[in-house]
């Protein structure tokens, strides 16, 4: 073992930790996948260096520049002749399908390398979305010849789009300008209260036409923003659906059914998700996501049908825009996300929004009874069922202008033909199976964004995850796309952000005994002149053995998502409660609850803030 000094830097250190064997590990004393990788590599009789940092003078401080050079933020960090191949479960994962010990070996490459060949291009993307644009770009900058392909099927209704995937056109980008709608209807009721007079604020109406008109206005200058920046950088875009027909070779087809074929060193797949359809009879009256931001007309009294972030967050602003909306939730709301926080979204919606939820049903027939006219919706009548554990079922009956249906998304992977080129994906789901590196089961094949098996489906993962990737697969770099603490906002009347875990994960991971909630209600000083009552509510869960590390941090209030994203380094700095309670807070801000909670929950005192 190389002697630590102050003589050498962290990064020469490392570097000869790295060096002093074929496997190396680093890890720490509490880490049990870092007992679990020395024991598997022992059990293989395979000969590995283990660097345990916790003994270690400069631990942390290796532990820190470790995180800089690989871009991995957890132990263990094994390395595999002098690459990241990443923690336990990657590696369980390589021996499980045979890779490991021919990795070790020398035998086959840690799915980077692939031999030069007479290729059309050094790189094919397929998916002209937020990771296939960015690894596209940062591709040819570094001097590769790069094509990405983009097809956008039609939705049932014959909604279509440009490029720039769906959070630029059907996602995140119409969905918050809506939002914002709805919000100025709010902000207009409580202006009175400020002293405004703005005559009868009841009486204000709001024009949808309007609003999409200019919404979609702004989402084409995206569209031709994205076209020129491959033409100014140099990307080939070819509007055409790519599939695999063989080992480094693609055939597309473009809008006049023209067929040819290319080939490439590398592919990335970034072909993304689209909402899932229903097996009922008339479900081709419903429209997704996909149509909404673009519909030509108000959707009227409009059906919900599901649980999920795209179901709340459209039935929010569509309620606020004066619409007769109701939700039907099979189950929970918001799963995977915290229960405690999904509840309190679902009461909001409920009781101050007057957001009718019917829950526990599904729907099991649509029919139509009025057709749609110019500049108007059709009427459906929808039958709904719950079943009820004891047998007994409960049918609801009712007539809607427009069924909505968010029940989930589906990766665009069916029609890539992957077993003709090997890629491993989950055959019932359709995700993609890959590494921490973003390769799959195919070396020279790669996916990033919502269709690897996983991986948070979020538009600034993908972006960093696509950017990251060009650069190890072109510009010799080694930092991986690291997927712990990711920030994100529900934008539901009452926003919800969130870092982290949830507190059942939290407890299922370090155990009841080890988790220690802090929380706070609050209400925020913009509602006290207009006299909103309802409790806001932020909770900080943390790990006791871990000096009270904050492993979740989740707010449900006024611009939750700025919050959040504002408390999203200090997690990834893996901040202690103390941290937060020696930070000082900004005054009067709803972000300010984050530095004086005191509060826990096993107490069972009040949650009450105190003010100022």
């Amino acid at each position: 073992m190389p002697p630590v000094g102050d003589t050498k830097d962290n990064k020469s250190i490392i570097l000869e930790y790295v060096n002093s064997s074929k496997v190396v590990i680093f890890g720490k004393e509490s880490c049990p996948y870092c007992r679990k990788a020395k024991r598997m590599f022992t059990d293989l009789n395979i000969e590995y260096n283990y660097v345990n940092l916790t003994e270690l003078t400069k631990g942390e401080e290796l532990f820190t520049t470790l995180k800089e050079m690989y871009g991995q933020n957890t132990v263990p960090q094994i390395l595999i002749s002098g690459q990241l191949v990443g923690g336990f479960d990657s590696v369980e994962k390589l021996h499980s399908e045979g890779h490991l010990l021919p990795m070790i070996a020398g035998e086959i490459g840690l799915g980077v390398e692939v031999p030069d060949g007479d290729y059309d291009y050094d790189l094919i993307v397929i998916g002209g979305g937020s990771g296939g644009i960015s690894a596209a770009k940062e591709a040819v900058s570094c001097g590769k010849k790069v094509v990405c392909f983009d097809f956008v099927k039609p939705t049932p209704l014959g909604t279509t789009w440009g490029l720039g995937g769906t959070c630029v056109n059907v996602g995140c980008i119409p969905k918050k300008l809506m939002h914002q709608a709805a919000l100025l209807g709010h902000s207009i009721k409580d202006a009175t209260s400020f002293g405004w007079d703005i005559g009868n604020c009841q009486s204000a109406t709001h024009k949808w036409e309007k609003m999409v008109a200019n919404i979609q206005d702004y989402v084409k200058s995206l569209n031709f923003n994205f076209r020129a920046q491959f033409i100014k950088k140099g990307v080939k875009y070819e509007n055409a659906y790519a599939s695999f027909v063989g080992p480094h070779r693609v055939k597309y087809v473009n809008r006049r059914s023209e067929e040819k074929e290319m080939t490439a060193r590398y592919f990335i797949l970034a072909t993304g998700c689209r909402p899932k359809y229903m097996d009922i009879p008339g479900c081709e009256y419903c429209i997704t996501s996909d149509d909404l931001f673009s519909l030509p007309h108000s959707p009227g009294k409009t059906l919900v049908v599901g649980a999920s972030y795209v179901a709340l967050e459209c039935a929010g602003f569509l309620k606020s825009l004066g619409l007769d909306v109701t939700i039907m939730v099979r189950s929970i709301l918001l799963r995977g996300f915290d229960q405690q926080m999904a509840d309190l979204i679902g009461k909001y919606m409920e009781d101050v929004c007057d957001i009718k939820f019917l829950r526990g049903f599904i729907p099991t027939k649509i029919e139509k009874v009025k057709d749609a006219e110019p500049g108007k919706p059709g009427t459906y009548r929808v039958t709904g069922l719950n079943s009820k554990d004891n047998g007994d079922e409960i049918q609801v009956d009712d007539e809607y202008n427009t069924i909505l249906l968010a029940i989930g998304r589906v990766p665009c992977t069916a029609d890539l033909n992957l077993n003709a080129v090997g890629v491993n994906f989950d055959k019932k789901s359709g995700y993609i199976k890959c590494n921490e590196r973003e390769c799959t089961s195919t070396p020279y094949i790669f996916a990033v964004g919502d269709i690897v098996d996983g991986r948070p489906e979020l538009t600034p993962v993908a972006i960093r995850a696509g950017k990251l990737l060009a650069r190890r697969l072109f510009a010799g770099e080694m930092t991986l796309c690291d997927y712990i603490n990711v920030p994100t906002t529900v934008f539901t009347p009452l926003e919800y952000g969130c870092i982290g875990l949830s507190e059942e994960t939290a407890i299922e991971t370090y155990g009841s005994h080890d988790v220690e909630v802090f929380h706070s209600n609050f209400v925020p000083l913009e509602w006290q002149v207009p006299h909103h009552d309802f409790q806001c509510y932020a909770k900080l869960v943390c790990v006791k053995s871990l000096k009270k590390r904050v492993v979740g941090l989740h707010i449900a209030g006024p611009n939750a998502g700025e919050i959040t994203q504002g408390w999203t380094v200090a997690m990834k700095m893996f901040a202690t409660k103390d941290d937060f309670d020696s930070s000082i807070g900004i005054h009067p801000t709803c972000a300010e609850v984050f530095t004086t909670m005191a509060v826990t929950k096993d107490s069972g005192d009040s949650a009450e803030a105190e003010g100022c």
